[in-house]
């Protein structure tokens, strides 16, 4: 429910509102750095990369993929908590 929520909004914010001209790129980057902003950032990338995952395997299931199971999960869930700590040492200016 957060991505449905969130991601829309970052989706015109970053993909109308910026080239259009009516948010300024350099206010948006003070916006992100601060950390609070950060933090919302790094919840709806991991949540909806961990919505990703579960649904992909699921409709991987319905398409009658059912040979290996276990190695759906593993990489579907562990690209999920790859794209998370990536995206956790993105926002602790690390990476």
């Amino acid at each position: 429910m957060v991505g449905a929520l969130f991601v829309p909004i970052l989706i015109v914010i970053t993909g109308l509102l910026i080239p259009l001209g009516v948010i300024n790129p350099e206010h948006l980057r003070n916006l992100i750095n601060h950390p609070l902003t950060r933090i919302l950032l790094f919840v709806v990338i991991s949540l909806s990369l961990f919505h990703w995952a579960h649904r992909f395997r699921f409709i991987l299931f319905d398409l009658g993929v059912t040979c290996c199971s276990g190695a759906l999960a593993v990489f579907c869930y562990g690209s999920a908590i790859l794209g998370t700590v990536v995206t956790a040492l993105i926002a602790l200016h690390i990476l």
